[in-house]
């Protein structure tokens, strides 16, 4: 028995071993599941972007995490814990804990508007600013992915208008800030880092923000240089912490989005016999031009040539392709900021060979902070070095794209032996020339250009809030250009019998050297800051330049088209050289600002500037622009406080300001003296023997000097008057946000020549005269929502109406007339300002249909209306006779229209899901004109597009497109040139993934691959290649089509990577 009792014992306590094995295995199997380590990433609900530094707690409890440079946590909670998510001026957000990945978005709250805003020479809360301004993200403007950072703002700040002159890499965009105001210069003021430089070769990558400042009262610090507007742009500094390295790269393929249709061979020849029968001459005898139709090589015909040569001038799967690599971090006291950038864009038109652009970006940046922190020292530093070819852009002379249109589809492009195709042994058309051989050949250029700018400064904080700061700044330009030109002929009036090489070189120094004084203090519930400066700029250049012809035999070809190559040996063989240098520009500026607010409830700000330029007389050098602005922080009043349920910010806020424009050439207000053969000779001339003898070779020998216009030395500056009223306000807990602003904006004092007496012997002098005003409204809205713990999303649109009107001008007929010759071959003057209109409105007849009959035909005569036709039959234009006088002449031509559109607008829609994102971005205008002229009118075998298909052939077939003749009777320039350019744009289209929460990997915190197509749709009625047109052939007017170079149409591949 006791045996069994021991064996009985021995089991029950093995069974109670295995017991508490088994409680001890469930008890940590248990520990483990209520422990685990989460991470994710927090980001902003606005944007997308990851928010540094925010903080991830348990609910209730102080100790908690923040997150890295990337947004970016670990935590080690219990399964079902809600952790908290909160970050300075966002809402903050409970989540529960239900796996080991959570990303959060957190939305913007009214502590926001605590951030800081860049404003003239310093930085303020954005709730406080009281004038006009917009802000853009570095990071909004780097997804768009495009070569100038202007081109990614476009419909992005409401007032601020951007359109292209043309198409090709590397060109400029024309930048209006509400409205034009001047038939000078227009352009903005761009300050990178507080420095003036070239925003279009910026790296995108590189940008922190840019503010845009729209009124007087926020520009008017900048005094002289702010009538169009200032933009800052602020690059990118680096952050306290570990080392972050940044790479963006993506690659992509561009063709054309639309291309003109022209007429086929066929159609050109129905046509040209048609306008043949016009003349009652006989039609073409198409099977007589040998040069029209494709042979074997034993000469039998094997049938027409049928040249689309619009078509031919593009090329498809052009590349572009860009790689910036960055890498910021720093310390307590030290910063840095680092990045290194390459840029490739092919041309569509023509390819590689004749259209690129290429751009290497270095920059560095850095803060370092000395004597606990009362001495602070820094420097921001950048090199750009492009490269650039390109095909001419320009008016009809310089339009390489233009001949294209033009040229008839009946030729080929190469002879059979591969050569271009030479049209000067055509029966048919001996002028007809090779658009596309001229682009290949006509076309050989190269553009280099390398900048380095910089800013070094040094601030002492002695006592709080009192800084005194100084920066020197520079810009160091140095370009050259080379240009190479084969012999070559393609038609009688296409050639080159001579080969030639160009080549000219620039270099150039601004200098800045800016000092401040800042100091911010509070009496009780009042604050005040107030700061003071001076700034002196500087600036000088050299030129240098020269040309050769005839270059050495072997040495003939573009690779060694230099001058040293030439064997001109004077200036009659084509040898020619020049050099100068450049005006020298000096202005010394002094400057102040004063702020008050009370309780952040009330807020006055007053500006004065005083600036000094030698670009005017002693005694006018100076000018004085000041500004006041006001604003009320509504909600912050008590008898608000019923609103707060749905008001979460509310200011209204008003301005008037005074700013100048001496972006003018030096010596305007000088008699140049110039120096030329003057054909005259004073009193008779007595020959070597005492005999009156032949004036000829006296006349042509005698040279001589005279002012070539009278003196003025009280031109003063161009001033521009801004009074701006606009409030900002957020709704229903900041997911709602709306501003709004009306402004009024007149411009005078603009330099024109009045009317003189002939007896002046000279041309007129410069005076100030003339004004315009913009008047408009701007509004932006924008949504922003979490629904869930994954999805996030928001929404953004933003318009401008704007109405332009001059006021008067004070020449003899009260007008600024535009070029003439520029639609075609002698064609008059098409556009002008005048009182009362719209600067650059177009000028031309009305039309008012096409005469069906004979009939129609007298009883318009019989009505008193004039004719403009010598001859005029059915099939013509009506041209309408606006004074009923029966003569049709330039007192009959009426505003048809302005280039410059009175609508802007823009929208965005941002969607978040866990590691997706999709972008998409529109921009569009409406209210304006475009005018439209492919076709030479005065050269009658010329093609046309096949809008011609619906011309008049029969009494009721069109009222609008007239029958076709030989003769340029019904294509003056009318409203038949002049088209709707309304359009929408899907300009930006992305769709991307973020692997980095999948890969697990310390040391990758972002891998993102991405989707992007640029220009992936327009909506307009306009029948051109392109209807966002800037080009004009003057700064003034825009909206001109000549043969436009397109944006194309991009898709890309690209990733974001971050270790």
């Amino acid at each position: 028995m006791g045996q069994t009792l021991s064996k009985w014992c021995l089991r029950l306590s093995s069974a109670r071993a295995m017991l508490l094995a088994l409680c001890l295995l469930v008890g940590a199997a248990a520990a483990s599941a209520q422990t685990q380590t989460v991470t994710g990433t927090v980001t902003s609900a606005t944007d997308g972007e990851p928010l540094i530094g925010a903080s991830v707690t348990v609910k209730g409890a102080k100790d908690g995490v923040t997150t890295d440079i990337d947004g970016n946590y670990t935590i080690k909670v219990a399964q079902g814990t809600t952790l908290t998510f909160s970050y300075v001026g966002f809402t903050p957000r409970d989540i529960k804990v239900n796996g080991n990945r959570l990303d959060v978005s957190l939305t913007e709250n009214s502590e926001s508007l605590n951030e800081l805003v860049v404003v003239g020479y310093g930085v303020m809360k954005k709730k406080l600013v009281t004038g006009a301004t917009a802000q853009i993200k570095g990071d909004e403007i780097a997804k768009q992915n495009t070569t100038s950072p202007l081109q990614a703002m476009q419909g992005q700040l409401p007032g601020v208008s951007i359109t292209s002159n043309s198409g090709q890499p590397g060109e400029s965009m024309k930048v209006q800030i509400r409205g034009l105001g001047t038939i000078g210069n227009a352009s903005p003021l761009y300050l990178i880092d507080g420095v003036g430089g070239d925003i279009s070769t910026l790296n995108p990558a590189d940008i922190e923000s840019i503010d845009v400042l729209k009124d007087a009262a926020s520009a008017a610090i900048y005094g002289a240089q702010a009538a169009n507007g200032v933009v800052l742009i602020t690059t990118k500094q680096g952050r306290e912490g570990r080392a972050t390295v940044s790479f963006d790269g993506y690659f992509g393929w561009q063709s054309v989005a639309k291309k003109v249709n022209m007429l086929n061979a066929d159609q050109y020849k129905t046509i040209m016999d048609e306008q043949q029968l016009a003349e009652n001459s006989a039609p073409y005898d198409w099977t007589s031009y040998p040069e029209m139709w494709r042979t074997d090589g034993e000469g039998n015909v094997l049938g027409a040539y049928d040249t689309d040569w619009v078509d031919s001038m593009f090329k498809d799967n052009a590349t572009t392709q860009s790689y910036t690599i960055g890498v910021t971090g720093g310390n307590a006291t030290s910063t840095y900021a680092m990045s290194l950038g390459y840029l490739n864009q092919e041309g569509i038109g023509g390819g590689k060979q004749v259209s690129d652009y290429s751009r290497y970006n270095f920059r560095i940046n850095s803060d370092h902070k000395l004597f606990n922190n009362i001495v602070t020292i820094g420097e921001q530093v950048s090199f750009v070095y492009a490269k650039k070819r390109g095909i001419g852009v320009g008016n009809q002379y310089n339009n390489t794209l233009r001949g294209a249109f033009g040229t008839a589809p009946v030729f080929p492009i190469y002879n059979e032996d591969g050569t271009y195709f030479d049209s000067s042994n055509s029966a048919y058309n001996n002028a007809a020339g090779n658009p596309y051989g001229n682009m290949m050949l006509n076309n050989k250029n190269d553009n280099k250009s390398a900048t380095f700018s910089g800013n070094i400064y040094a601030q002492i904080e002695p006592i709080k809030n009192l800084k005194i700061r100084t920066v020197f700044g520079a810009v160091y330009g140095s370009s050259e250009y080379r240009s190479y030109m084969p012999i070559y002929k393609l038609s009688v009036y296409d050639y080159n019998e001579h080969t030639s090489v160009g080549q000219n070189m620039n270099h150039s120094l601004g200098m800045t050297w800016t000092n401040t004084i800042s100091y911010d203090w509070k009496i009780k519930e009042h604050a005040f800051n107030a700061l003071v400066g001076m700034e002196a700029y500087r600036y000088e250049g050299t030129y240098l330049g020269a040309n050769q012809r005839d270059l050495k035999e072997g040495f003939n070809t573009w690779p060694y088209g230099w001058i040293s190559n030439g064997t001109a040996a004077s200036t009659a063989d084509g040898l020619s050289a020049s050099g100068n240098p450049h005006d020298n520009a000096r202005s010394v500026s002094y400057f102040g600002r004063l702020g008050w607010n009370w309780k952040e409830k009330y807020m006055i700000n007053f500006t004065l500037r005083s600036d000094g330029s030698s670009r005017f007389a002693k005694g006018h050098r100076f000018g004085t622009f000041p500004s006041v602005s006001a604003g009320w922080n509504l909600s912050n009043e008590e008898f608000m406080e019923g609103t707060r349920t749905w008001l979460d910010f509310l200011k209204i806020r008003g301005s008037w300001g005074r700013v100048g424009n001496q972006n003018i050439d030096n010596y305007q207000y000088l008699a140049p003296i110039k120096v030329t053969n003057t054909r005259y000779f004073f009193g008779q001339y007595l020959g070597p023997n005492g005999v009156y003898g032949d004036y000829s070779t006296i006349l042509g020998n005698n040279w001589g000097a005279y002012p070539s216009r009278l003196g003025n030395e009280d031109l003063t500056w161009e001033t521009s008057e801004q009074l701006d009223f606009g409030f900002d306000a957020t709704f229903l807990k900041n997911r709602l946000r709306v501003s709004f602003d009306w402004y009024r904006k007149t411009t005078k004092d603009w330099l024109v020549t009045p009317p003189i007496l002939a007896t002046a012997g000279t041309n007129a002098p410069f005076i100030n005269g003339g004004d315009v005003k913009n008047t408009g409204i701007e509004f932006s809205v924008a949504w922003n929502d979490v629904i869930g713990n994954d999805f996030s999303y928001n929404l953004s649109f933003n318009g401008a109406y704007n109405k332009n009107k001059v006021g008067s001008i004070p020449t003899e007929d009260g007008m600024i007339h535009g070029d003439a010759n520029m639609l075609y071959d002698n064609s008059p003057e098409f556009y002008r300002a005048a009182n009362g209109m719209p600067i650059g409105y177009f000028w031309g007849y009305q039309t008012a249909g096409i005469f069906q009959n004979q009939q129609q035909i007298n009883d318009w005569i019989a009505a008193g209306n004039g004719i403009l036709q010598d001859n005029v039959q059915p099939g013509d234009v009506i041209f309408v006779d606006q004074d009923h006088n029966g003569t049709i002449n330039d007192a009959d031509k009426v505003n048809l229209g302005n280039g410059v559109p009175k609508f802007t607008f823009g929208f965005n829609i941002n969607l978040f899901y866990k590691n997706f994102d999709l972008g998409l971005t529109a921009t569009g205008a409406a209210g304006f004109k475009l005018v439209q002229s492919y076709r030479n009118q005065t050269a009658k075998q010329a093609n046309y597009t096949t809008q011609i298909l619906d011309r008049w052939t029969g009494e009721g077939t069109s009222n609008r497109i007239p029958r076709v003749t030989n003769q340029n009777i019904n294509w003056l320039f009318s409203d038949l040139y002049v088209h709707d350019g309304d359009y929408l744009r899907l300009s930006n289209l992305t769709l991307g993934y973020d692997f980095a929460p999948l890969m697990k990997q310390k040391w990758c915190s972002k891998a993102r691959l991405y989707f992007q197509v640029q220009n992936l749709a327009t909506f307009t009625k306009y029948d051109g290649m392109d209807p966002e047109i800037g080009y004009g052939t003057s700064s003034w007017v825009s909206g001109i089509d000549l043969g436009f170079y397109p944006r194309p149409r991009t898709y890309l591949v690209g990733v974001n990577l971050t270790f």
